[in-house]
């Protein structure tokens, strides 16, 4: 991605941001793990830290990587899906970087042990 076509805030700081997402076809029956394996391979491939969860995965990046590793799973999704559900939520914090780890370390701190992954 060419320095030009990131975003970036008023000082020039690229902006590193969290971005949770679940995204699964409707009407594809009860199970969709052979959906979200193709997302996963995707996100995996983008070579962003990431976690996946039972309802969803976290991506940290610049924002426009962690947009373009969802397009690229919706991409897919629809090419054989007819209807496709996501919902994201993004999470910015000027100047920080890695609080992929740094969030849930933070609350392990707090409580003095740490917490179930």
């Amino acid at each position: 991605m060419s320095p030009a076509k990131r975003y970036t805030t008023k000082k020039g700081d690229f902006a590193m941001v969290l971005l949770e997402f679940s995204m699964f076809p409707l009407g594809k029956g009860g199970s969709l793990s052979p959906f979200v394996a193709r997302s996963l391979d995707i996100i995996d491939r983008s070579g962003l830290p990431y976690q996946c969860h039972a309802m969803g995965t976290t991506l940290e990046g610049e924002f426009d990587q962690v947009i373009e590793v969802v397009r690229q799973c919706f991409q897919t999704m629809s090419a054989d899906c007819d209807r496709v559900e996501c919902s994201m939520k993004i999470d910015y914090r000027k100047g920080r970087q890695g609080r992929i780890e740094a969030k849930v370390a933070s609350v392990e701190r707090q409580l003095g042990r740490a917490v179930k992954r």
